[in-house]
């Protein structure tokens, strides 16, 4: 790649603004019709609500971390200057998106409404088509062979 203005992943918009867009479109929808996930605030709600809220940010930091450590930037629309393949990398290829996918579920606990919980795959989705299908396939351009013998060793979600 050696045109710098085509060196990026193509991804037009933070990707923590999709987990956003979704969790506050289902607290939206709890404010108009709260649809709870347990009848009474339950403390086993409260205490997975907080664990996956704390492991999630946990997990995005550090994934970030590493990033910056390895001398490259974890904001998908700057270009990438390394692939970054331990700490949590070498569990899931996308530390950052389950670390938001936790803090997303985390919060819906919280909250104890169904709503958010029933847009959630959506959102999955538009992670999955929108950002990572993209960062897929600029890493595979960029590294090449590199990148696609790390994609057969650690597998995309958990």
């Amino acid at each position: 790649m050696s045109d710098a203005s085509n060196d990026t992943s193509g991804v037009g918009f933070p990707p923590p603004l999709l987990y956003a867009g979704g969790f506050v479109a289902g607290f939206g929808a709890h404010r108009l019709l709260p649809v709870r996930l347990w009848p009474e605030p339950a403390a086993i709600g409260t205490f997975l609500g907080w664990g996956l809220l704390a492991a999630g940010v946990l997990l995005a930091a550090s994934a970030a971390y590493l990033f910056r450590r390895a001398g490259t930037t974890p904001i998908p629309t700057k270009p990438t200057t390394a692939l970054v393949m331990w700490g949590p990398y070498r569990f899931t290829r996308n530390p950052m998106y389950v670390g938001l996918a936790a803090v997303y579920l985390g919060s819906t606990l919280l909250l104890n409404d169904a709503w958010p919980l029933a847009l959630f795959p959506v959102v999955i989705a538009l992670v999955r088509r929108r950002v990572i299908a993209r960062e897929e396939a600029y890493l595979e351009r960029k590294f090449g062979d590199e990148y696609r013998a790390y994609t057969a060793r650690v597998r995309r979600w958990i």
